[in-house]
């Protein structure tokens, strides 16, 4: 065994650990990326800008784009050049970029850093989800997942709620500083914990045989993968609908101060955070007494679904108390399909040969719905007469149609054909 692959193997030692540490990661980069939401809420920073609702909706899609057209390419970074390096690197950069918002004095330079914090973040899903699918078996995977994707309700919970308080505090541009600057710290445990897994010449030639062993083509024509790709783009609509367009929807239509929106959004994405962990576990302790993951992770899938639909209640209910408990509950309804969504759209069905690829896909689907959530809603908003009545009702058309389609599309028989199983 060479040093390098010595190396590699003791990453492994303490899966938990790192994985926590990715988590905290992708936490911080929902930060940088949400904190936008709130400065678009504020007055101050739509005067400067001189912000229409539609060019709100620009500049709230911007991030995803750029984040979406660099995922194929950061998988393949990962899968060349480990986890550790490719991720420190583009870590700073994001943070970088966030605190350089303060900087900007114009829309199209707010859109170009916006773009920069897009490209350096979206080296984080195709990281994570290698190392998840390396170091945990099918039943902890649901667990894993769960723990993983609290960062990205923490994250936005923390953001605004943080982000709005600095504004209030301080201002819009004290805000990006800090935010962008703080999380750096996080390089610290990082670069001390996280073992150097750059591939050795061994590992870079397997890796190589093992990606030719479900090439693009067996992903591109299984109707698992495009099963998994509406299921992500559904979900993940409703969910960048709450974290671009909650924080202004609770002030302009509900009436609430900065701060209450920030702090009712918080609640909002820790509620959904705690859920998903619960519904992660639960699915793994049903799939260990002998179920199968496949109909248990559906079933989850499709309840946290129709759960999130009831955010259109909030649109028809004349009481302020009403509208903000259907805000918090459909988010939270939704948790119930977050860990299972991506343990069952990534890994349960995905070959280990194709998941670097795979994930790779399938964050291009969370970047479209990103950018499709931000940009549709605020133009469903400014013909709707500023009533968020209309973009409520594309959460739930999204969600109905993720679904519909994890309940047809998601068949062991459908998934991605493997070419030499020898190499898996």
């Amino acid at each position: 065994m060479t040093a390098t692959s010595e190396r590699v193997q003791t990453s492994t030692d303490r899966p938990w650990t790192i994985l926590l540490l990715l988590t905290v990661g992708w936490m911080i980069s929902f930060i940088d990326r949400t904190s936008l939401s709130s400065a678009m809420a504020d007055k101050a920073f739509i005067h400067e800008f001189a912000l229409t609702t539609v060019q709100r909706g620009w500049l709230g899609s911007a991030i995803f784009w750029s984040y979406a057209i660099l995922q194929l390419p950061m998988g393949w970074v990962v899968d060349r050049f480990g986890v550790k390096w490719p991720y420190t690197i583009c870590f700073a950069l994001w943070c970088l970029a966030a605190a350089a918002t303060s900087l900007t004095h114009s829309l199209s330079s707010l859109i170009v850093v916006r773009l920069l914090i897009g490209a350096s973040e979206a080296v984080v899903l195709p990281a994570s989800y290698r190392f998840i699918a390396n170091n945990f078996k099918e039943s902890h995977k649901g667990t894993a997942t769960g723990v993983f994707s609290l960062g990205g309700k923490i994250g936005p919970a923390i953001g605004a709620a943080v982000a709005a308080w600095l504004i209030v505090a301080y201002s819009w541009k004290a805000m990006f500083v800090i935010t962008g600057l703080l999380g750096l710290i996080w390089l610290m445990p990082w670069l001390a914990m996280a073992k150097n897994d750059f591939p050795s010449k061994e590992q870079l030639a397997l890796a190589r045989r093992r990606a030719t062993s479900v090439p693009l083509k067996n992903l591109l024509v299984s109707p698992v993968v495009w099963g998994g790709f509406l299921m992500t783009f559904s979900y993940t609509y409703f969910v960048f609908y709450c974290a671009t367009w909650m924080p202004s929807y609770l002030v302009e239509q509900r009436g609430l101060s900065l701060m209450r929106s920030g702090l009712l959004t918080f609640v909002s994405f820790i509620s959904v955070a705690i859920v998903a962990v619960v519904a992660g576990w639960a699915a793994d302790r049903i799939i260990a007494r002998g179920k199968d993951p496949l109909i248990v992770r559906k079933a989850f899938v499709v309840t946290g679904a129709l759960g999130g639909m009831t955010v259109i209640f909030g649109a028809y209910v004349e009481s302020q108390q009403m509208a903000l408990f259907w805000n918090v509950a459909s988010l939270s309804l939704a948790g119930i399909a977050t860990a299972n969504n991506l343990a069952l759209s990534k890994l349960t069905l995905i070959p280990k040969p194709a998941v670097g690829l795979n994930t790779g896909l399938l964050t291009i689907a969370t970047s479209l719905a990103g950018g499709v959530s931000a940009s549709l809603c605020g133009w469903l908003l400014h013909i709707g007469g500023g009533s968020y009545t209309l973009p409520m009702l594309s959460v739930c058309v999204f969600l109905f149609i993720g679904a519909a389609s994890a309940v047809i599309l998601m068949r062991r028989e459908w998934a991605p054909k493997v070419r030499d199983e020898a190499v898996v």
